[in-house]
């Protein structure tokens, strides 16, 4: 029976078994850059972000 798994955990295992290595600083940013969306959307913060670009 299967376990059942996080997506995070997932995606490290594919990681680790498939050795591909070069697929984390893209991952880190795509969650990096839709915490900074959700943030930017629905925060007092929101004029600092977008002050940044």
């Amino acid at each position: 029976m299967a376990k059942n798994r996080s997506l995070l955990g997932e995606a490290w295992d594919f990681l680790k078994v498939r050795k591909a290595w070069w697929l984390a600083p893209i991952i880190i940013m795509l969650i990096l850059v839709g915490i900074l969306i959700i943030f930017g959307q629905s925060s007092a913060l929101s004029p600092f972000i977008y002050a940044l670009f």
